[in-house]
């Protein structure tokens, strides 16, 4: 075979094309030798034909071919032809046809792979997958994933690109300062014992960028946060890093939501109601238990510590002298279940720091409640009414301080809804989160810390409130959320140094930490730093959206295992003493 580079590709064949001779390059998915025919399914990135060694065809073919393999990489040339009538293939766009072959080059054969990389077969340990990731990759279903992450970042390219911004390039080596989680470390042997860190965010890097006039930037940037591991996490990982100058919260929100409607219309066969709904933090809290709430379903929490007050229930009113909430949450249909499901139902809260779950079962017979013996005669009818559950549903109820009660139920509402099939996984419900609070106290280094970053800032009217009640002050800050994913973090920049300052202070910061971590972005205030802001959705997170996965290493190519291991490279790894020396580094034990 002279010519063996591809004259058109395997997923592209269809009955137009009978009677021509052709080229295809791909690799053996499949090989099905029946004596008298050997049947190769050979796929690209465009998908499976099936090609055919026919002894009438080409007789001097049969001995070689019956080496091929699965997996083998193979140059085919042969003729189109309709399959015979009943022989078709529906489940295939190419199933009409199929290339009789003429000639043929094994361009490389293939070892047994580790695991079969049909669709098929998708029960394979993931850490196997990652350590054969380039073969994992060839299954279709992953590469149509890449393909799809693809599109939506050309989608945002080319949306923001129409808009005036301009894409800009920052650093990966820059200084360590403190923007919520730890730095990941790079030596430098120029300047021995002193340290570049890889930006968790081009965070300081885009405003300076809005104090040089850029005005309007975007980036689809690397970033790395040393985090504890999560199923929608990576220590390296892509965002859409985006910043506007003379801008308002309202122009960033109106920006952002014809864009993820593009995306989605564009890269996916999803549905996605418009407009986004709007929660303040503490609605989304109170309602649903949670800052990123999936809106895709009801059941929200119902408030009953106002019910409640005086009941003779010591565990509930003992909880509402100490300053605690008690709210309840209707699970449908659920009335039936059986103390064992009651019991899996409260170690479930347990776990996030629940003491015990009351419920209350409503039937045709009537209320079924280990709780209602110590109550008022009056509470359980009152509790029904207020959550509006029905016969068929059981009511369940945390008694708690305000964190541990909402994170609880919050929780349970989760997984409820993914237990009910409440969680239509052709939908994406987006939502913009608003008013968070601008600090939150830690109780571990007994200070003040930023609830989303220190250059967030805080609403104007809430100012005062930074010399009398911290906790009490708005940020102007939101999140995109969506189906109970936290997509994109944003907020107004502090563009004024004397703010700026009394933040850091506010922070517990001294003045020489102030002005060692961050004198570069304080001084640049001082040359007529316009108002901006902006915001970051994660590239990854968005991936994993569209293509209804729950695991972002899924959208990635080459992503660490749930520990952060790279098991193909074998990362992280020891290195040469000589690399350290050079370094001047030394490793202790």
């Amino acid at each position: 075979m002279q010519a063996w580079k591809r004259s058109v590709w395997c997923g592209d064949l269809r009955v137009e094309h009978s009677g021509q001779t052709i080229r295809l390059n791909g690799w053996a998915h499949r090989v099905r030798d029946l004596g008298g025919l050997i049947f190769v399914d050979l796929r690209d990135r465009s998908g499976l034909v099936q090609v055919v060694f026919d002894p009438q065809v080409a007789p001097e073919l049969m001995e070689l071919a019956g080496a091929i393999r699965t997996e083998f990489c193979l140059a085919i040339e042969g003729e189109v032809r309709q399959r015979w009538p009943g022989s078709e293939n529906p489940k295939l766009p190419t199933g009409e046809i199929e290339v009789a072959v003429k000639s043929f080059t094994i361009l490389n054969a293939s070892k047994t792979p580790p695991f079969p990389l049909t669709e098929e077969d998708n029960e394979v340990d993931e850490n196997i997958r990652l350590r054969y990731r380039y073969l994992d990759l060839r299954r279709p279903s992953m590469y149509t994933r890449l393909e799809t992450r693809h599109k939506a970042v050309k989608v945002i390219r080319d949306y923001l690109s129409e808009r005036g911004f301009l894409e800009v390039e920052t650093p990966i080596l820059i200084k360590s300062t403190p923007e919520g989680a730890r730095d990941f470390l790079v030596p430098s042997r120029f300047s021995p014992g002193k340290f570049y860190a890889l930006p968790q965010s081009p965070q300081q890097l885009k405003q300076l960028l809005m104090v040089s006039g850029f005005e309007r930037y975007f980036q689809i940037a690397r970033c790395f946060r040393d985090e504890d591991p999560r199923a929608d996490r990576q220590p390296d990982f892509t965002q859409l890093d985006l910043e506007m100058s003379f801008v308002e919260q309202e122009d960033i929100l109106s920006l952002m939501e014809p864009l993820l409607f593009e995306i989605v219309e564009k890269c996916s066969d999803k549905q996605s109601p418009k407009p986004f709904v709007r929660l303040t933090y503490e609605e989304a809290m109170q309602r649903y238990g949670s800052d990123k709430p999936d809106l895709r379903f009801g059941m929200e929490l119902v408030e009953l510590t106002d019910l409640l007050k005086e009941t003779p229930f010591q565990a509930f009113r003992g909880v509402i002298e100490s300053g605690g909430i008690i709210k309840a949450l209707t699970l449908p249909g659920c009335a039936g279940y059986s103390r064992k499901e009651i019991d899996e139902l409260t170690e479930f809260v347990k776990r996030f720091g629940a003491k015990g779950l009351g419920t209350i079962a409503l039937s045709e017979e009537g209320i079924r409640s280990p709780i209602a013996k110590h109550m008022a005669e009056h509470e359980p009818p009152a509790i029904i009414e207020r959550s509006g559950a029905q016969n068929g549903d059981l009511i369940v109820i945390v008694a708690d301080q305000t964190k541990v009660t909402l994170d609880c139920l919050g929780r349970l509402r989760l997984e409820m809804g993914k237990r009910l099939g409440l969680q239509d996984p052709n939908r994406l419900v987006f939502a913009w989160v608003l008013d968070f609070p601008l600090l939150e106290w830690d109780d571990e280094n007994q200070r003040w810390s930023p609830m989303h970053h220190p250059f967030t800032s805080p609403q104007a009217e809430d100012i005062p409130l930074l010399d009398t009640d911290p906790g009490k002050v708005r940020a102007q800050c939101y999140d995109m959320v969506c189906n109970g994913v936290e997509l994109a973090s944003g907020s107004i920049r502090i563009h004024q140094r004397d703010l700026q300052d009394k933040i850091f202070h506010l922070l517990g910061y001294t003045q020489d930490q102030i002005d060692e971590r961050f004198g570069h972005m304080l001084e640049a205030f001082e040359y007529g730093a316009p108002p901006h802001g902006g915001i970051a959705p994660g590239i990854d997170r968005l991936a994993m959206l569209l293509c209804s996965d729950e695991n972002i290493r899924n959208v990635i190519a080459f992503p660490k295992n749930a520990a952060y291991v790279d098991v193909m490279f074998g990362a992280p790894s020891e290195v040469d003493e000589a690399q350290l020396r050079e370094l001047k580094i030394k490793i202790t034990p």
